[in-house]
């Protein structure tokens, strides 16, 4: 039994500490390890590229547009006006849309070096989610984007990755 005192005296003797420092203002919620791991996920979920993040078809089917369009630099006034048309015949939208399309694609991409870096990334959410034709039109829709100036090496190599990524694994939706 005065063991059993003990051990209570102690327990209480402890939280009437841990109640001190927390009214003292020092922070106790950093030792609790699943705080720690929800905190830690919201942070990388929060600090990643959002490129990465696609995964709507039509999201990452512009986004392949205008990363093979800067896959040769900068991209010109002649690539953006095919992108804008493309993206109106392709995706069936308006003027606005598309631009608003067009703009949220080119800030996505950056400068394009990460997205020819890392393709597979870009397309690891979405993949799934395209069917057969829209893999196709997303193709077409590409080369007919690199072929504005003249396609590049480091376009069609680009384009072949993104073929290669695109048919293996081809199932599911449809664009609207």
């Amino acid at each position: 039994m005065p063991y059993l005192l003990g051990l209570l005296g102690a327990i209480v003797t402890v939280l009437v500490l841990l109640k001190r420092l927390a009214d003292a203002g020092i922070d106790l919620g950093g030792l609790n390890p699943f705080a720690r791991r929800r905190k830690r996920a919201w942070q990388n979920k929060f600090e990643a590229n959002p490129l990465f993040g696609l995964e709507d078809p039509m999201d990452a089917a512009a986004a392949l547009a205008v990363g093979v369009a800067k896959a040769s630099g900068d991209i010109s006034s002649e690539q953006k006006s095919a992108l804008l048309a493309a993206f109106q015949s392709t995706f069936d939208l308006d003027l606005v849309a598309a631009e608003q399309l067009l703009a949220s694609s080119a800030y996505l991409v950056g400068d394009g070096q990460i997205f020819t870096d890392q393709v597979e990334g870009v397309l690891a959410k979405s993949r799934e989610q395209f069917t057969d034709n829209q893999i196709a039109s997303t193709l077409t829709l590409i080369e007919e984007i690199a072929a504005v100036e003249g396609a590049t090496q480091r376009q069609r190599e680009l384009i072949g990755r993104i073929r290669e990524i695109l048919y293996n694994d081809s199932d599911s939706t449809t664009w609207q």
